[in-house]
């Protein structure tokens, strides 16, 4: 559809500007539902519907206040209850903007690198770490190896279209494969494994949630304390060795987890 109020996308609206798209949005003040939740709820259903799509930068809060006829206080609680829900994002410098679609993966056996590139997205890896360590209590019971034994530790971020997406941390056993820098940096790990002639068969993982520290707030361009979504994964080899320990956050605002539940 053509929308007018597709206009201010790349503009800079002037103070006391109206935005067109609160047109779109009716406020019932008898309504027992908040003023703030009605806002987001009408915003929310205009991003959803693809009428405010990714990259839509919107007015600031006090122009989108005066256009509604709300008080400045409501119109910031609605868009920081957008902002929370992953459907807003705030850039010094830009603004406020409707962010790009999520990322979402089936719970199977591949790589982000590989669901990044199978979904159209432009992986990018920055590797953080990579060295021999001796494998603590956890890792060396899933790797089936004792406890202060030589291990890889593997520490990367990866990004999609430019942006950071998950810091992953992968150990595996010594002497499995040779690993360097720049093979994890343009390749998926999964795939690296694969290439060394080890097939892949199987793996048992837990998917979780937790806040970040400010250290893995700062690499994801998170709020400290920002939640994040856990993935512990052990992988399998055909014989049922383990091969591959990963424990890996994702930002819960631009990534989900998909999985098909079937009746027995």
């Amino acid at each position: 559809m053509g929308w007018d109020i597709l206009a201010s996308v790349g503009s800079s609206p002037r103070r006391g500007d109206v935005e067109p798209f609160t047109k779109l949005i009716t406020i019932d003040r008898g309504s027992p539902v908040p003023l703030y939740f009605q806002v987001a709820q009408q915003l929310q259903e205009l991003i959803e519907t693809g009428v405010l799509p990714p990259g839509t930068r919107l007015s600031n809060e006090i122009a989108m206040a005066d256009g509604l006829g709300l008080s400045r206080p409501t119109m910031r609680q609605a868009m920081q209850h957008l902002v929370d829900k992953g459907l807003l994002a705030r850039k010094r410098g830009v603004g406020t903007q409707v962010v790009t679609n999520r990322i979402r993966r089936q719970v199977e056996l591949t790589s982000l690198h590989e669901d990044l590139e199978r979904d159209g997205r432009r992986p990018r890896t920055e590797v953080l770490s990579l060295a021999t360590v001796p494998a603590d209590r956890d890792v060396a019971a899933a790797l089936r190896v004792d406890e202060g034994a030589d291990v890889v530790a593997v520490e990367r971020l990866r990004f999609a279209d430019d942006e950071p997406i998950a810091l992953l941390r992968n150990h595996l056993p010594a002497g499995l494969l040779e690993l360097t820098g720049e093979a994890l940096t343009h390749n998926g790990l999964y795939q690296l494994i694969r290439r060394s002639g080890t097939d892949l068969r199987s793996a048992a993982q837990t998917i979780g949630a937790r806040r970040a520290t400010a250290a893995e707030a700062r690499l994801l361009d998170e709020a400290r304390g920002a939640t994040l979504l856990t993935m512990t994964r052990t992988a399998y080899d055909s014989s049922g060795s383990p091969v591959e320990r990963g424990s890996h956050l994702y930002r819960a605002s631009r990534y989900s987890f998909e999985m098909t539940v079937a009746a027995h």
